[in-house]
């Protein structure tokens, strides 16, 4: 079917009178959400600063876990949080409320602190789980925007949010509030993060899959060692060195001195530049690069990967003690899944 020039035009002015008003409302939605960030941001600089502070005691002297609840939309940001806390190195598991009150209370112990979100602290699905934690002396934190609420007046440590416009028209769809909950639910997990001191190693235990996990790695999960590294010494002649470099395939060479130490690395590109004549006469240290980039065991293939990538190479030696144990390739990083 043949469209003309005039339809195809009048489309693009249609998509274009649909998309703009459409940008101007996503706009108008994040402004309003960072207005909400903003004097979230204020109130922590001022009065809650201390509350934040207490709340972060609170988690780190309780000997169990961190239970966290809510209801509707705050309770999808609830299961967030205890997701980010629990891969963070703060063990934290969501009860439902509801659930709560048919015989999930039984998941908290007296052992446990309580993280319960609501943005009015009357939300009526709480009420057991406020009881319980009264009842059993179970330190109960609150994020709301209520202090004289059932759930702020009953909390040891209330977090109370300011009440800013939300981006929805009505009034009526959380949006800048459960941004808020969100990034202080983000906020209470990274400050126990950086109070516990966790590592990118500790990282790694929660996060052994995917991406993320394959970045996490070290080094020497991925090195190449033992005959498969492609070394020759400093006074082999290149006539030698070239047959190494064809069997090891990894496009360059390793030259160690007397001692093993690593002092200069061949590549393919070097090959290349001194395709003279009498090259295959040549020893290695004439052609080597001396003072090689090179890489620790202990390294993160991700920071190795950038490493490659800002040196704009293929390859890098891993050294101990300056002498090589290995060697890690832009391939074995890719394969591996690191990005």
């Amino acid at each position: 079917m043949t469209i003309s020039l005039q339809e195809d035009n009048q489309k693009q002015i249609d998509s274009s009178s649909v998309s703009e008003p459409a940008v101007a409302s996503a706009l108008r939605t994040i402004d309003c959400e960072i207005d909400g960030l903003a004097e979230l941001r204020t109130l922590l600089s001022n009065g809650l600063g201390s509350v934040f502070s207490k709340a972060i005691s609170l988690i780190q002297n309780a000997p169990g876990r961190v239970i966290i609840s809510g209801i509707g939309k705050s309770g999808h940001i609830g299961q967030k949080i205890a997701a980010t806390f629990a891969s963070t190195g703060t063990p934290a598991f969501f009860v439902h409320p509801s659930e709560a009150s048919h015989g999930d209370l039984g998941m908290i112990t007296k052992d446990d602190i309580i993280l319960a979100l609501s943005w009015s602290g009357e939300t009526a699905e709480l009420t057991s789980i406020i009881n319980y934690a009264q009842r059993f002396r179970v330190p109960l934190i609150s994020i709301t925007s209520r202090s004289e609420s059932a759930l702020g007046k009953n909390s040891d440590a209330a977090l109370v949010l300011p009440r800013v416009k939300e981006a929805c028209p009505h009034g009526l769809a959380p949006t800048s509030s459960t941004a808020m909950q969100l990034a202080l639910g983000d906020a209470l997990a990274i400050a126990l993060l950086e109070a516990k001191g966790f590592s990118a190693t500790d990282f790694k235990t929660f996060h052994p899959g995917g991406q993320l996990g394959a970045s996490l790695k070290h080094v020497s999960d991925l090195m190449h060692g033992g005959d498969r590294l492609p070394l020759v010494q400093d006074n082999q002649l290149m006539s030698e060195a070239i047959v190494t470099m064809t069997e090891k395939s990894f496009g360059c060479l390793g030259v160690v001195n007397a001692s093993n130490h690593l002092i200069g690395v061949i590549t393919d590109g070097d090959l290349r530049r001194n395709m003279d004549g009498d090259l295959l006469e040549k020893s290695v240290s004439e052609i080597m690069k001396p003072d090689p980039i090179t890489i620790s065991e202990d390294m993160l293939t991700s920071a190795a990967l950038e490493q490659i990538n800002s040196s704009s190479i293929t390859a890098l030696f891993v050294l101990r003690d300056k002498k090589p144990v290995g060697i890690v390739h832009i391939h074995d990083l890719l394969r591996a899944g690191v990005a």
